[in-house]
C-alpha cells in the first residue's frame, strides 16, 4: 500500500476543517484598526473566553486566588419605614468592580486609552458575579425601554458594572419607645454561587456609601451610616445559597434612623393632654348634676380612645408594651378616675344623714365618709350603754313604784361624767341639780313614772348611789365609765352634711388630679429622653 498517497488524501480532506478552525478563533494582531464591537467580539470569542467560568488568577507560588469584587452604593432616595410590613424601600446605584485578565487589550491594542462602554448587551456577554440582596422582599433594575445598566471595560481588563435598582428590604423594628424610637436598617449583599474560596466581596476604599445631599425623609432623620464586611457560614439548613454549604462573603451597610416626633406631639400627645384636662371640668359642676358630668366623662373617654386607635393602626401587633401604650393607659386612668370621682361624690350627695367628723382634715373626713354607717352604729351603741346603765342602777335602788321598765335614754348632747370624788363631796344644791337633770331626762316617761323615779332618787342616800355606781362599774368591767369617757371624746366632733362633704371632695380633686397628672408627665418624659 502506498502510504504517501493515503497521507496526502487525508491532508487534503482536513485542510478545509483547519481553515474553518482558524476562522473561528480570529486574530488580535491588528486590533488597533478594529472597531470596539469587532474588538469585543474577538476578545469574547468562544476560543478565548467562557462567560460561565470566573476569571482565574494565580499567586506567585502558583496558588489559585479568588476573585476580588469591590462594591460601592449611592443611595438617592429612601421611602419611610412601613411599620406594619417591617420593610423600607431604597432607590440606589450599585456599582461593582473586578479584574478579568481575559479582557485585557492593552497589549493587543496599545493605542486605545479609553475604556470600552456598553449597556446590557455588553453585560450579557461577560462573566458576572452573582450577588443578591439577602434581606430583600422585592427588587428590580430600573429603566424605561431598557434596563439602566452601564458596563465599562478598561484596557487592563477591569470591569465596572453599574445598576440602578429599586428594592424593598426587610427591617426588624424595635417599637418599645415608639414614637420616640430609633431604628437601624441594614442592606445586606451576599455572594450567591461562589464561596470565599472562589469570590470575596469588599467595599471600595474611598466613599463606599454615599447618600444624595437632597435626600430627606418625612418621618425619620438619617443620623449616620456604617458598613461592614463579614463571612456567612451556610449549612444544609440554610437554603438561601442554593443548599450549598460553605462560607460566603457578605457586605452590609446600616442606616441609623431617628423618628421625628413633631407630628405625634401635635396630633396625639398635646390633644390627649387637653382631653384629660377637659375631663376635670366636671369637678366644677355640682355633684347632683349627673347628666352633664356623665356626658362629659364618657365623651372625653371615647374621644381619647378614638384618637389613640388612629395612631396604632399603622403599627404591627407586638407582644411587648410600647411607650405610646403607657401614655394611653395613664391618660385613660385619669379620665376614668374623674368618672369614678363623680360616682363617689354623687353617692355621698344623695345621703340623708349628716356625718360626724373628729377633725376637719382629709384623713378624718375621708375616714368618716367611707364608713358612716359603722360610725353611727358605734355612736348609738355607746349612747345605749350609758343610758341603760344609769336606768338599771336607778331601778335597783328604787323599784320605780314596784315595777320594772325597759326604758332607754339616748343622749346626743354632751354628758357630764359623774366621778366618784365629785359625788361624795357634792352639796345639797348640787344634788338637787342632779335630780333636776334626771327629771328632765325622764320627762317623756309620764307623770306617774317620773314622780316615782324622782322620789326614789331623792330618797336614796348618796352612799348607796355611789356604791351602786361602783358595783356596776366593777360588774361591767368599767364599761359604763369607758363609755362615758368615749362620749366626751365624741362630743368634740363636727357634723358635716353630705353636700358639704361632696363639695369638699370636688374641691380637693381640682388640685389632686392636675398635680398627679404633672407627676405622671414628669416620670414619662424623663423615661423617654433620659433613660
Amino acid at each position: 500500500m502506498n502510504w504517501s498517497l493515503v497521507i496526502s488524501i487525508l491532508l487534503n480532506c482536513l485542510r478545509p476543517a483547519l481553515a474553518v478552525l482558524g476562522e473561528d478563533c480570529p486574530d488580535l494582531a491588528d486590533a488597533d484598526n478594529l472597531s470596539q464591537t469587532q474588538l469585543l467580539d474577538r476578545l469574547t470569542h468562544g476560543c478565548r473566553y467562557d462567560r460561565l467560568e470566573r476569571p482565574i488568577t494565580y499567586s506567585e507560588t502558583g496558588q489559585r486566588l479568588p476573585v476580588d469584587v469591590y462594591m460601592r452604593a449611592y443611595v438617592y432616595f429612601m421611602q419611610n419605614l412601613e411599620a406594619h410590613d417591617l420593610q423600607f424601600k431604597i432607590y440606589a446605584l450599585l456599582q461593582l468592580r473586578y479584574l478579568d485578565p481575559r479582557l485585557n487589550f492593552r497589549n493587543v491594542s496599545p493605542k486605545r486609552k479609553q475604556p470600552i462602554l456598553g449597556e446590557q448587551t455588553l453585560r450579557d456577554t461577560l462573566w458576572m458575579p452573582h450577588i443578591f440582596l439577602a434581606n430583600e422582599r422585592d427588587s428590580s433594575i430600573l429603566g424605561l425601554t431598557e434596563k439602566d445598566i452601564l458596563t465599562s471595560i478598561s484596557p487592563d481588563g477591569t470591569v465596572i458594572v453599574s445598576n440602578r435598582i429599586k428594592a424593598s428590604l426587610y427591617c426588624w423594628l424595635n417599637l418599645k419607645k415608639f414614637p420616640f424610637d430609633e431604628q437601624h436598617c441594614s442592606t445586606i449583599l451576599e455572594s450567591w454561587m461562589y464561596n470565599t474560596s472562589e469570590l470575596v466581596l469588599h467595599w471600595e476604599q474611598k466613599r463606599p456609601i454615599t447618600f444624595d445631599s437632597g435626600l430627606h425623609l418625612t418621618e425619620f432623620v438619617i443620623q449616620r451610616s456604617w458598613f461592614n464586611e463579614t463571612v456567612i457560614n451556610a449549612d444544609l439548613s440554610d437554603l438561601r445559597h442554593g443548599a450549598f454549604a460553605g462560607n460566603y462573603s457578605s457586605l452590609s451597610f446600616t442606616v441609623h434612623l431617628t423618628r421625628v416626633v413633631g407630628f405625634y406631639l401635635m396630633d396625639y400627645f398635646l390633644p390627649s393632654m387637653l382631653i384629660v384636662a377637659i375631663s376635670w371640668v366636671s369637678f366644677w359642676l355640682q355633684a347632683d348634676q349627673a347628666p352633664p358630668r356623665i356626658t362629659l366623662g364618657t365623651s372625653t373617654l371615647l374621644t381619647f380612645i378614638t384618637l389613640a386607635s388612629a395612631q396604632g393602626k399603622t403599627l404591627p401587633k407586638v407582644s411587648y408594651i410600647k411607650v405610646s401604650e403607657v401614655w394611653f393607659l395613664g391618660c385613660t386612668i385619669f379620665i376614668f378616675g374623674s368618672m369614678v370621682e363623680f360616682a363617689f361624690v354623687n353617692t355621698i350627695w344623695r345621703r340623708k344623714n349628716s356625718v360626724p367628723v373628729k377633725k376637719l382634715n382629709s384623713k378624718h373626713i375621708l375616714k368618716s365618709t367611707l364608713s358612716p354607717t359603722l360610725l353611727r352604729r358605734k355612736n348609738h351603741a355607746r349612747s345605749r350603754s350609758f343610758s341603760g346603765l344609769a336606768l338599771q342602777k336607778c331601778g335597783d335602788g328604787s323599784s320605780l313604784g314596784g315595777a320594772s321598765y325597759n326604758n332607754y335614754l339616748t343622749v346626743n348632747l354632751p354628758i357630764t361624767t359623774i366621778k366618784e370624788g365629785q359625788v361624795l363631796g357634792q352639796s345639797t344644791s348640787n344634788r338637787k341639780l342632779d335630780v333636776n337633770f334626771v327629771e328632765s331626762a325622764f320627762g317623756t316617761m309620764g307623770p306617774a313614772r317620773s314622780s316615782g323615779a324622782l322620789s326614789s332618787v331623792t330618797t336614796q342616800s348618796q352612799q348607796s348611789l355611789n356604791n351602786n355606781l361602783l358595783e356596776s362599774g366593777r360588774a361591767g368591767g368599767g364599761a359604763g365609765l369607758e363609755a362615758n369617757q368615749e362620749e366626751i371624746d365624741f362630743s368634740g366632733w363636727t357634723t358635716l352634711t353630705p353636700q358639704e362633704i361632696a363639695m369638699w371632695i370636688d374641691s380637693r380633686a381640682r388640685f389632686v388630679f392636675p398635680v398627679a397628672f404633672l407627676v405622671f408627665n414628669l416620670f414619662f418624659w424623663t423615661f423617654v429622653y433620659v433613660i
